[in-house]
C-alpha cells in the first residue's frame, strides 16, 4: 500500500500554514516504520510564506524538510509576488507551476489534502 502524501497550500495565512504542518506531523507520527514521501506544494499568494522574513514558519519547516517533507513552491506565483529564489528558506524546491505539479504527483498516486 502507498501513503505517499501531496499537501496544498496556496492562502497567504500563517494559520492555514501551521495547521498543514500540523497534518505533517501528525500523518508522520501515524505511519511508524512505513515508507511514504510527504510533498507540500504552494502556490497563488501562500509563497509569500516561504520567505525569509517568516522566521517562526522557516524554522518549523526547516525541522520537518529534515524529516523528510518536500516543498514545491510555483514559480508563477512568485513571479507575480516578485519573490527571488534568493528570498526563500532554504531547501525549497521551485517549480514550473504548481497546478502541474499537484497533477503530476497525483498521477503518480500521492493522496490530496488541502488543510
Amino acid at each position: 500500500m502507498y501513503y505517499d502524501l501531496l499537501i496544498h497550500v496556496d492562502d497567504n495565512d500563517p494559520a492555514r500554514l501551521n495547521l498543514a504542518f500540523n497534518n505533517v506531523a501528525n500523518y508522520r507520527a501515524g505511519l511508524p516504520g512505513e515508507e511514504f514521501r510527504v510533498v507540500m506544494v504552494a502556490n497563488g499568494p501562500a509563497v509569500q510564506l516561504f520567505t525569509r522574513e517568516n522566521k517562526a514558519l522557516a524554522e518549523r519547516g526547516a525541522k520537518l524538510m529534515a524529516e523528510g517533507l518536500s516543498i514545491r513552491l510555483c514559480n508563477n506565483a512568485l513571479t507575480t509576488f516578485n519573490i527571488s529564489r534568493a528570498d526563500l528558506w532554504e531547501g525549497c524546491e521551485v517549480v514550473p507551476a504548481g497546478v502541474v505539479e499537484i497533477v503530476k504527483l497525483q498521477r503518480e498516486g500521492f493522496a490530496f489534502l488541502r488543510p
